[in-house]
């Protein structure tokens, strides 16, 4: 502040034309920058030379020098500053950017970690709702195996319950059956029984003879006696066996199936069995007759089935058959004549077996129920005459046991006719 106001005075003075003031101000302006940066020292130097200038010229010399080096001086460090300066923008400026990429990163940080914290939030809360779901769902799975279960239970309970009921349907329609046949066999029997009482009286007094023509030595005559005794004791023998074979037919009915085949005469089981269902209801209505009509095929080969069962299936035909006519009988003419024609032949060329046909000119089968006549529980009997079972269980023994068929051809108020086919 001294040097600037010294040389302001200084140039006052020097412009007034005073000399000695100027210089006086001039010298104090440059004694109070000696010692200063060279920044100072510019005036002070710059007004003490031009003062010499023109008076003495070793001082103006001195003076220029010393303000030149403080020009340079001063130009040099503005030169430092600025570079200094422009260091230091630039390192505020490569502070700044850092501060910034720092200042980026830490919010790039922040936002991966905002991320990463939201990631596991909803990562938890999914776990969790899956977590909670699949124990819904196991849940859910154990009732339904708890119910599976109960109702396989059931369904087994059921199961067992059905076949137990079915194995006691299936024995009440072979003691229904067994019914149906005790009359016809009760009759068929009584034949060669009677056959039997009688020869065995007839050579019981022919005994009789036999020894008194021996007593009187008659010995031709004794010989014949004794060979009508012989051809008695045949004919008792052969009525013995067929009344013999009838008890064995009964029983074999009336047994439980044994489920093995054997080679069988169908044409004899079929003829055994007509008589057997034709008898029993005779048994029960004396005044029913009808004319049997039997068309065996004599050349009919054996055939491989179980012959109890196949037994069972002729006698529910027949049966069927023979109620049939007995209906139509009750309302028909006098001209009306039951028939039923049993016939048995060879199936088609290039099958082996056998086939069976039972007609009758009985009431027949109406259409809208024949599509039914087969299903089980089924009758067109009156209640307690009929269980609805016989053709099943027939359809059941043919078509699921031996591999065969049945066929019903029908026209309602004229014939049915029942075709089964059974391999061989």
């Amino acid at each position: 502040m001294l040097a600037r106001t010294a040389v302001y005075l200084s140039n006052y003075y020097k412009a007034q034309g005073q000399q000695d003031s100027a210089f006086y101000y001039a010298r104090l302006a440059y004694r109070s920058v000696y010692k200063k940066p060279a920044v100072d020292q510019i005036l002070p130097t710059m007004l003490m030379a031009s003062l010499y200038t023109g008076h003495n010229s070793d001082s103006a010399l001195k003076y220029t020098k010393i303000y030149y080096a403080a020009r340079d001086s001063m130009y040099s460090i503005a030169k430092a500053q600025r570079t200094q300066a422009m260091v230091f923008a630039e390192a505020q400026r490569k502070q700044d950017e850092t501060a910034k990429q720092a200042a980026y990163e830490n919010r790039l940080r922040y936002y991966v970690f905002g991320v990463a914290i939201l990631f596991l939030v909803v990562l938890i809360v999914v776990l969790s709702r899956n977590n909670t779901k699949q124990k819904k769902t196991n849940w859910q799975l154990q009732e339904q195996k708890e119910e599976i279960t109960s109702q396989r239970n059931a369904l087994d309970k059921a199961f067992n319950d059905l076949k137990i009921t079915q194995n006691q349907l299936i024995q009440s329609e072979k003691m229904a059956s067994l019914g149906e046949l005790t009359a016809g066999i009760a009759h068929e029997i009584q034949n060669p029984l009677n056959f039997v009482n009688n020869f065995s009286e007839v050579n019981h007094e022919m005994i009789d003879e036999l020894k008194l023509e021996l007593k009187n030595g008659n010995i031709n005559e004794a010989l014949l006696i004794a060979d009508d005794i012989q051809q008695n004791e045949e004919k008792i023998t052969h009525h013995g066996k067929r009344a013999d074979g009838i008890v064995k037919g009964m029983l074999q009915h009336s047994r439980a199936s044994s489920g093995t085949k054997e080679p069988t005469n169908l044409n004899a089981l079929a003829d055994e069995y007509l008589r057997l269902a034709y008898h029993g209801l005779r048994a029960k209505d004396k005044s029913f007759n009808a004319e049997l009509i039997t068309n065996f095929d004599e050349n009919l080969p054996k055939v491989n089935v179980v012959p109890q069962d196949v037994g069972r299936v002729m006698l529910n035909l027949f049966t069927n058959s023979f109620y049939a006519v007995q209906q139509k009988q009750k309302t028909a003419g006098p001209e009306y004549k039951p028939t039923i024609t049993v016939t048995t032949s060879f199936p088609p060329s290039g099958v082996q077996g056998a086939v069976l046909s039972v007609t009758d000119n009985g009431t027949g089968i109406p259409d809208e129920i024949k599509d039914k006549i087969l299903q089980p529980f089924f009758t067109t009997k009156p209640t307690g005459e009929g269980t609805g079972l016989g053709l099943s269980l027939s359809y059941d023994i043919l078509v699921k046991a031996h591999g065969g068929t049945i066929d019903i051809d029908s026209k309602e108020g004229e014939y049915t006719e029942f075709t089964i086919r059974i391999p061989a």
